[in-house]
């Protein structure tokens, strides 16, 4: 009866099993060796991000150029994919297992083992699958290319450029999760909103590098930008002729995008730092005391990253039906799905225009308020707006709460598993019998909850940074997920020097 009920994922155990993957280590790695693979990953990840895709046309299209913060990677490199296949694979995966379409206990050892490992082969089915609409609709070979391999031969090689791109950054991710510190997926993401976030900052580059700098082509980075406009223009003109509207409000990187970053960084800063302890006890060690602190942001930014990419990867296939599908009957070329214009990634009309992310300041507030923002409106109405907004809030924060409680189900960061690790310590709470089931009982009063009111903490963080807008364009959920990203990294730093001095922690924490 047992094996009746096994999934018929479990067909797909021997491919799984002979899967090339990272080698886990058979012990415990010092935390110097872990430091040093994880500053390997990064800088390769750098180097990578700088080697373009050969044979491909310039002027390609590059259809996550607005998640392009969530993806990581680079647009037009090796890694232009950059994470997306990865986290796609894991929506589509938790989206099944938890409408129950495949059959898998997550909290059996032998279901989640298959559950990870058939996630590593639906990767690479997944780096085909954004690869191929892509290149066959957007990123065109160079006419080069072209006249040396043919039309199909041309886009082959691209295919596979990006194929071996998407699998390099898939085991850099193992690499840095069994070798290094933290997660590949999460330092990827923290490394490309960086690096925008510098360049918004800083750069002398003019706005629009094809014309020459002055006061109608400022410098693009908010600091340059505010000096080069207060050193060029007389004060009548900073009041008159719009010079603070153009540094404090106007794209692109605002004076009010710098005040947005600041705000959400310090915001997160204190929501990182809070949290709800549970005091614990040896069960035969007298005196022996400690506390298992419950994060306020238990859910971390997971949510976020997954929804996020969810949203992407559904205006894609909007993009390739108005644009590359339009001979489908009734969807190919719908309006009403998402209307794209010539050149742009982003819906300017449609039902994807509801789900569109608002990006600053001056896309959805100044519209309503100031005639000469309208075009920003895109033909719409003011009150479309805000039904978009709300539409846009409501499904997104939905989305997070949905991911994130199933995230912390196949981590084992759950009541019964987060139960287990306390028991296997020999820890227990003061004035409840060492029982797992006890313990999962007083659990189930805050991780559940903790669980539902981070994942709407940190989805309404992102709508909000996304409504004021960021320095450098990285989008409210990409400055969002770099701050988190960063604190993690400093505390699982701190946790990996602590275990180093001292042994016996690795025995609590279950790393040993």
């Amino acid at each position: 009866m047992a094996e009746e009920k096994k999934s018929k994922l479990y067909l797909f155990q021997p491919v799984v099993e002979r899967w090339p993957a990272i080698k886990k280590p058979k012990g415990h790695v010092p935390f110097k060796t872990k430091l040093l693979w994880t500053g390997t990953i990064l800088v390769l990840y750098y180097i990578l991000t700088q080697i373009l895709i050969y044979g491909l046309n310039p002027d390609s299209i590059d259809m996550f150029a607005g998640f392009r913060a969530i993806f990581a990677g680079a647009s037009g490199s090796i890694v232009h994919l950059g994470i997306g296949p990865i986290v796609t694979a894991s929506i589509i995966l938790q989206l099944f297992v938890g409408a129950k379409l495949i059959n898998l206990d997550l909290q059996n050892d032998e279901d989640r083992a298959l559950y990870q490992g058939f996630q590593k082969v639906l990767v690479a089915v997944m780096i085909l699958v954004e690869a191929v609409p892509q290149v066959f609709g957007y990123l065109t070979p160079s006419d080069g290319l072209v006249d040396m391999l043919g039309s199909g031969g041309a886009r082959a090689i691209i295919i596979l450029q990006l194929f071996v791109g998407g699998m390099i950054v898939f085991w850099m991710d193992e690499v840095i999760s069994k070798w290094g510190i933290g997660s590949g997926v999460s330092l990827f993401i923290a490394a490309g909103v960086s690096n925008a976030i510098v360049t918004g900052l800083f750069s002398w580059l003019p706005s629009n590098t094809s014309l020459p700098l002055g006061v109608d082509n400022p410098p693009a980075g908010t600091i340059p930008k505010t000096i080069y406009l207060t050193t060029h223009m007389s004060l009548g003109e900073l009041v008159n002729a719009g010079g603070f509207e153009k540094i404090f409000v106007s794209p692109p990187n605002p004076i009010v995008a710098l005040l947005g970053t600041i705000v959400i960084f310090l915001f997160v800063v204190y929501a990182e730092s809070s949290r709800v302890e549970l005091p614990l006890a040896h069960g035969r060690v007298r005196g022996a005391r400690g506390r298992y602190p419950l994060r306020l942001m238990y859910a971390s930014n997971i949510p976020v990253i997954l929804m996020s990419a969810l949203m992407a990867n559904i205006n894609m296939f909007g993009l390739l039906l108005y644009t590359r599908l339009s001979n489908l009957p009734v969807i190919g070329g719908a309006w009403w799905i998402g209307k794209y214009l010539p050149g742009s990634t982003q819906p300017v009309a449609g039902g994807l225009w509801y789900l569109t992310r608002p990006n600053g300041l001056y896309s959805w507030f100044f519209p309503l308020i100031d005639p000469r923002y309208r075009t920003y409106l895109q033909g719409h109405e003011p009150w479309q707006m805000g039904i978009r907004l709300i539409i846009y809030t409501t499904i997104f924060l939905i989305g997070c709460v949905f991911f994130g409680k199933f995230w912390i189900e196949t981590t084992n960061m759950g009541p019964e598993a987060v139960a287990r690790q306390i028991q296997s310590s020999g820890m227990q709470i003061p004035g409840f019998r060492r029982d797992p089931r006890i313990l999962k009982k007083v659990l189930e009063r805050y991780i559940p909850a903790l669980t539902i009111l981070s994942s709407l903490i940190v989805g309404l963080l992102a709508v909000f940074a996304n409504m004021i807008g960021t320095v450098g364009n990285t989008s409210g959920t990409g400055l969002l997920l770099t701050v988190g990203i960063v604190i993690r990294l400093y505390e699982d730093i701190a946790k990996e020097q602590a275990m180093e001095m001292h042994p016996v922690l690795r025995k609590f924490l279950g790393v040993e």
